[in-house]
């Protein structure tokens, strides 16, 4: 990528000033008060808590507290006394809450102090054993908001003392409030945001038996305004205003990073930051230092020139002595493309996470090539059927629930149902269920599938047009297909669908299926293998089904030997795609669109292999894997597999295409061999190199006949070069990463 451009915006905001004294004073005629800078805390005479910021204007309202109690059920406070008291020799408010006569024998007590831009709120609650301190709740009001409230996991970056690439864990639970000129964040240890509601916040007792929230007002990002709650020394928090902080060729990338000081005294900062490209080229650094009083935040932006195709790693660190907090974001740029045929691949799991909104969401997966969801109905999360009709991206259901041995009665009230929702989206095809091969390779109920979930489906959609699919196998499950033939399946089914999973295995790893070993880290789960099975099996058994991957991925889990680096999952993301066109399936639906999982959307989950199989991260900045993706959509689109190209070299491998944009080779090595990560140790944890450092010691230069006076090669994330033909010959390096390459005679 092209040279960093200098700084060309550099913003310092100071969100708040150096701390003064803590203060308590009666506020009017019936109210308490205390104060630290950029916050007041005001206790009413009915014992509300009324948030004020440093200019005084009032933004919320904290009333109530709620219990939970195994015998008396939920209950809350009616009120209450307030007080001035002190805690560690500092003021703060009391309120002796008042309960109903049916929980008269619970006390409950909130006790309340401040620093710079944070109030500390505290809840004890005492006087019954049957206490259900998970299930406690408080109450809090608005005042002029311009938003709707936000819950935002919170989440740092860290790094393993044994090596091996940063990445992020959870760090609490965050309820943001937004004003015109401000913010304010509830933070928690945890909170499930399911059971939060327009008057009650979810607010659990930790092991204490009491609740602690920290309350942060100022214009902060979620990242720095932890900090301050949790009392961190130091916050920083990077973010990019682009959607996906994806540009288009050329334009200038900016990104924003905030700082702040988490802790009680005022400090010398240090802010370094660099930023390198996936060639491992450094486009730039830089070095600032400001003093921050507690509380206080500092904004700066840096621009970053643009180029073709490519992407942009990003750290910022924050330091003051031995105090250090750093984070991470990417920045990349894909050159436009106007996509003409229906397509092979789609998304898998649904289009889940709106962010930044659903029609930024929509534009990207037409941006990427995104011809099929695998899951969409009125009702569903993500984009509807009708939406995803606007935007020309075609639409199936995969649904569950299947009752083995049910009544009667039961099976036939939850296929009337499935069948209905299918109907009613408007589906092309209807998987049958998930994954139900379990044990895998074990054979079990497959006769019980076909007969409690895939006949009754068949029976009830046979005239409506939709396609059947069986339940997507968890990896190349024969055995069970044997069964599930033998059970009749087989004549039920449109199209046969499975998920080749893959472990630490280049994706044109094919392992024969009579030496696949099981297990979580078998090979088993091998992907060329396992294509070149179904394919077996699809002309085995006949019928003229169509082939269907459901769920494909490349898994990045961070620091463990089984999943894929970020380097190597753009490799095997680029390649997989490829053999799926010549092994001849028909779809194929990438698992899935984001980082972090439905259930826990934008969380962090570094030991979770399910947090890390998106395109984009969790921040929903770009992956290389998807710029991958994006460079398999556009380069394979209308492509027509030829053959595998054979070298006198038997470790040299390649793949021809034919392609309305001319004859496509993609070329790469196994010299170094199809084991990914393979000096691992006896435990999970392996040092993952970052992704822009080349991982393939091996390289082989071949010279190739062409039939032009040039090549276009183009690696994986779709950036380009152009190599001059000598005697209408070239040369290029091969080595594991597979590239691809118009112009050569092969």
């Amino acid at each position: 990528m092209p040279e960093v451009s200098r700084r060309t915006l550099i913003q310092a905001a100071a969100l708040a000033g150096t701390a003064s004294a803590l203060t308590a004073t009666p506020a009017q005629a019936d109210g308490l008060s205390i104060s630290a800078d950029g916050i007041t805390l005001v206790a009413e005479a009915d014992g509300s808590i009324v948030v004020r910021d440093g200019s005084g204007a009032d933004r919320l309202r904290i009333a109530h507290f709620m219990i939970k109690d195994t015998v008396l059920g939920q209950q809350r406070t009616f009120g209450g006394t307030p007080s001035l008291t002190t805690v560690d020799g500092k003021p703060a408010l009391q309120v002796a809450y008042r309960m109903s006569a049916s929980a008269s024998a619970v006390t409950v007590r909130g006790t309340f102090t401040v620093a710079a831009h944070r109030a500390s709120l505290r809840w004890e609650a005492s006087g019954s054993a049957t206490l259900t301190p998970t299930g406690y709740m408080f109450s809090r009001t608005l005042i002029g908001n311009t938003a709707p409230e936000k819950y935002v996991p919170a989440t740092v970056w860290t790094k393993d003392a044994r090596g091996g690439v940063p990445y992020e864990i959870n760090a609490g639970s965050l309820y943001r409030e937004t004003w015109a000129d401000t913010s304010a964040y509830f933070r928690l240890a945890s909170s499930n945001p399911s059971f939060t509601n327009a008057g009650w916040i979810h607010a659990p007792a930790g092991g204490d038996g009491a609740t602690q929230v920290d309350l942060v007002v100022g214009d902060m990002r979620p990242g720095v305004a932890n900090a301050v709650a949790a009392g961190t020394p130091l916050g920083v928090d990077v973010w990019n205003d682009q959607p996906f902080g994806l540009y288009d060729p050329g334009a200038t990338m900016s990104v924003n990073a905030q700082v702040v000081n988490g802790g009680a005294a005022a400090k010398p900062v240090t802010l370094t930051w660099w930023a390198r490209d996936f060639n491992g080229t450094v486009l730039g650094t830089g070095r600032l230092g400001k003093t921050l009083g507690p509380g206080e935040a500092w904004l700066e932006t840096f621009a970053v020139r643009g180029c073709p195709q490519g992407i942009v790693f990003i750290e910022v660190k924050a330091t003051s002595g031995q105090e250090e907090a750093f984070a991470r974001t990417n920045l990349a740029t894909l050159r436009p493309y106007d996509y003409q045929s229906d397509g092979t691949f789609g998304i898998a799991n649904y289009t889940w996470l709106l962010v930044p909104d659903k029609e930024q969401v929509g534009r990207l997966m037409q941006k990427i090539g995104v011809k099929w969801v695998r899951i969409a109905y009125d009702g569903a999360p993500g984009i509807s059927p009708a939406e995803l009709d606007t935007l020309g991206i075609g639409h199936n259901v995969q649904l569950g629930g299947v009752i083995f041995n049910g009544t009667a009665e039961q099976i036939a009230a939850w296929a009337d149902d499935r069948a209905r929702i299918a109907r009613q989206s408007g589906a092309a095809y209807f998987e049958v269920a998930n994954e139900l091969n379990q044990p895998w390779m074990s054979g079990q109920k497959a006769a019980e599938y076909v007969r409690d979930g895939l006949k009754p489906i068949h029976d009830r959609l046979k005239d409506s047009g939709i396609k059947l699919m069986n339940c997507g196998l968890g990896g190349m499950d024969h055995r069970w297909t044997a069964n599930f033939h033998a059970a009749g399946g087989w004549d039920l089914i449109d199209v046969f669908a499975f998920h080749p999973g893959r472990g630490n295995f280049t994706a044109d790893y094919a392992p024969p299926p009579e030496e696949w070993e099981q297990g979580s880290n078998g090979s088993y789960w091998n992907f060329l293998g396992a294509l070149r099975k179904a394919r077996q099996t699809l002309d085995e058994y006949g019928g003229d089904k169509e082939l269907w991957l459901t769920e494909a991925y490349a898994c990045t889990r961070p620091n463990h030997w089984w999943n894929d680096t970020h380097r190597q999952a753009a490799e095997n993301t680029l390649l997989q795609l490829a053999l799926c066109l010549s092994e001849g399936v028909d779809g194929v639906n990438w698992y899935q669109p984001h980082d972090s999982t439905i259930h826990h959307p934008q969380e962090a989950d570094p030991k979770n292999p399910e947090y890390h199989f998106g395109l984009l991260n969790r921040d929903t900045s770009a992956k290389p894997v998807l710029l991958a993706f994006a460079t398999a959509t556009r380069h394979l689109e209308g492509a027509t597999f030829e053959r595998w190209h054979t070298f006198a070299d038997p470790d040299l491998k390649g793949l021809l295409f034919d392609t309305p944009r001319g004859r496509l080779a993609i070329l790469w090595s196994r010299k170094d061999g199809y084991i990914l990560n393979r000096d691992h140790g006896a435990d999970q944890w392996y040092p993952h190199p970052e992704a822009w450092v080349d991982h393939w010691p091996t390289k082989t230069s071949v010279s190739l006949k062409t039939s032009g006076p040039a090549v276009r090669e183009i690696d994986c994330i779709g950036q380009e070069r152009t190599i001059t033909a000598r005697g209408r010959r070239v040369k290029v390096t091969l080595d594991g990463a597979p590239r691809l390459y118009y112009g050569l005679e092969l």
